[in-house]
This record gives structure tokens, C-alpha cells and sequence, in this order.
């Protein structure tokens, strides 16, 4: 049971990955300007190193386990303020956030899919949550 889910989220992280990847580097080849520029820079860093955790965690190797861990953990937390705005996620998300101004949790989720939002500012109306999956997957990756 355990190699089943390690390699379901090995496939998860490298489509992911790969789909991210492919994306941000198309977005860094059009040369837009310097923000676009370095937040495509920066989704291509995440998104290849989710693909070589995913590679890496499929072969078996412990140190996919590790690189899977620290993936898992980047794609954990969701964050939309007015200051500052950061998520992602890679392969797939079940996510649970609220806003602040409604303290009414909500629900989403999507399969196929993959995601990076980094920036400064934000929304005006902020929103905190977690990505289930994402915190499911960590406890797998600590099967021993």
C-alpha cells in the first residue's frame, strides 16, 4: 500500500510539475516585463523541483521521499492578502480557506491541474486556507 501511494504522488507531482513547468517556462520566453519575468523565473523553479521530487520519488529513491516532503509543504499553505499573496499546487489540490470578513470555511478542489501565485499585493478581500492534499500527502511521505 505504501509504494501505491508513494508512486500516486510521485505521478501527481510529476505531471504537475511538468504542466507548471512547461507553462512558466512559455511565459518566460516572451519576454515580458521584469515582474512577469521573475515570477515565471520562479514558477519554473518550483515546478521543476516538484518534477524532480516526483522523478526522484517514483524511482524510489530517499531522497525523492525528502524532496517529496519539502514539495508537499510548499504546496501547503494558501495565502491572499492585500500585502502578500502565495500558493501553489502541482498535479491536483483539495482545498479549504475562509475569508476573513465571512468566518465561513470553504471547499474546493481540482484533479489535472497545477497552479503558482506569488506576489506583493493581493485581493482586497483576504483569504487563508490549506490544501488538504497536500498535508495528506506529507503524512503519507512519513510512512515508514
Amino acid at each position: 500500500m505504501r509504494s501505491f501511494l508513494f508512486r500516486l504522488i510521485g505521478i501527481l507531482e510529476i505531471a504537475g510539475g511538468l504542466y507548471g513547468a512547461a507553462g512558466a517556462l512559455h511565459r518566460l520566453l516572451r519576454m515580458g516585463s521584469t515582474y512577469d519575468t521573475l515570477h515565471a523565473a520562479l514558477a519554473l523553479v518550483a515546478f521543476g523541483f516538484v518534477l524532480v521530487a516526483g522523478v526522484l520519488l517514483v524511482e524510489g529513491s530517499e531522497r525523492g521521499v525528502a524532496f517529496s516532503r519539502v514539495a508537499q509543504l510548499l504546496q501547503l499553505p494558501l495565502i491572499a492578502t492585500p500585502v502578500f499573496s502565495y500558493g501553489l499546487h502541482a498535479g491536483a489540490f483539495l482545498n479549504v480557506y475562509t475569508t476573513m470578513h465571512l468566518a465561513r470555511p470553504w471547499l474546493e478542489w481540482n484533479f489535472g491541474t497545477q497552479g503558482f501565485a506569488l506576489a506583493i499585493a493581493g485581493p482586497s478581500t483576504a483569504r487563508l486556507g490549506a490544501n488538504l492534499l497536500a498535508v495528506l500527502s506529507w503524512l503519507v511521505l512519513r510512512l515508514r
